[in-house]
């Protein structure tokens, strides 16, 4: 369902911009922050505040800058591989997903796991497992050399071949036609996702589905609201950063829905003044590991050169919500109650 509602009036007055309204805002909801990302940069904050500084992470906790230096301020240590942390130290894993071999490695050096990892993430490497165990060969469906990728790959790599996309399709070699299935990674273009899967099912016509879809209900979520909104604006924003897939995906929903332009912007600072030339309409959105101050400062941006108008789309609401992990949960449960 979409509604509209309108948000704000735009004062302007910055120095060296207009006062005179140019156009409005179509603000998306939802955006931002899906619960994979807030359980995990909760899971460094508490980690933070019940071991005390430093806590260290192996790659970035999510893909934003923003809050990589928001966690290393509270004394995270961002790290590329486990032999980077000093044995017996505290480790977290990103929401990303590492292969079982990272988790060996942490093993070998002593290092106190906490592993981040989205819940639906997870949900794709258990996938991963029972098919290899049923003898399958697994298509995965994704990008190369991303984190995601590499971790759900690392589960079976001799039975996993990574598709990236609808081109990579004619370079697939399966042992048995009769035994393959298709996964995806979590953050992908669901269009794009169904145009390889229905080129691989033209080479391989037994090829078999995942029991539920791989990719989060987050990103449908943002890119659906995204569609509703790219037809009715010449420029569309969408605040994340470069190396964030979802984020990435959103940029390319938006121009292949309709909209005039469409930029992936790290923050505020990043919008080109003259993508506003000829613009009366903007759509914003923010990908799945941004926090809304970026999306607010962008806001104001706008407001400050002539945007002040700004409606909320609503596509969808999500209540969606995940524990901490496990082994971070049980330390919280037993510290000791503060005395009076």
């Amino acid at each position: 369902m979409t509604s509209t509602q309108p948000r704000s009036a735009g004062s302007g007055g910055a120095s060296g911009v207009t006062d005179a309204p140019r156009g409005r805002v179509l603000l998306a909801r939802p955006r931002g922050y899906c619960a994979g990302v807030d359980r995990a940069v909760q899971t460094v904050e508490h980690a933070l505040e019940h071991y005390g500084a430093p806590v260290y992470v192996r790659k970035q906790i999510v893909h934003n800058l923003h809050v990589v230096r928001a966690l290393e301020a509270r004394g995270a240590i961002f790290v590329e591989e486990n032999d980077e942390v000093p044995e017996g130290s505290i480790v977290v894993f990103s929401a990303h997903g590492v292969a079982p071999e990272v988790h060996a490695q942490a093993a070998e050096r002593g290092l106190k796991t906490i592993d981040a990892t989205c819940p639906l993430v997870t949900k794709v490497h258990h996938e991963v497992r029972r098919f290899a165990e049923a003898g399958y060969d697994i298509l995965l469906i994704g990008h190369d050399g991303h984190e995601e990728v590499v971790g759900t790959s690392g589960e079976a790599p001799e039975r996993v071949t990574l598709v990236d996309g609808p081109d990579d399709v004619a370079n697939v070699v399966v042992r048995d036609p009769a035994k393959v299935v298709w996964l995806s990674q979590t953050t992908l273009s669901v269009d794009e996702t169904m145009q390889t899967v229905n080129a691989l099912r033209e080479r391989f016509p037994l090829l078999q589905s995942p029991p539920s879809d791989d990719i989060c209900y987050a990103t449908q979520n943002r890119q659906a609201a995204v569609k509703t909104i790219a037809p009715q604006v010449e420029l569309f924003l969408v605040v994340g950063s470069a190396n964030s897939s979802n984020s990435v995906r959103m940029v390319e929903v938006a121009a292949s829905c309709g909209a005039g332009a469409a930029h992936l912007v790290e923050n505020a600072a990043a919008i080109d003044e003259s993508w506003l030339d000829g613009v009366r309409t903007i759509g914003l959105s923010s990908g799945a590991s941004v926090p809304e101050i970026l999306v607010r400062e962008v806001v104001q941006w706008l407001d400050e050169h002539g945007f002040g108008d700004v409606q909320e789309v609503s596509h969808t609401e999500e209540r969606l919500t995940f524990a901490l992990p496990r082994e971070l949960r049980r330390e919280l449960q037993a510290k000791p109650a503060p005395s009076d």
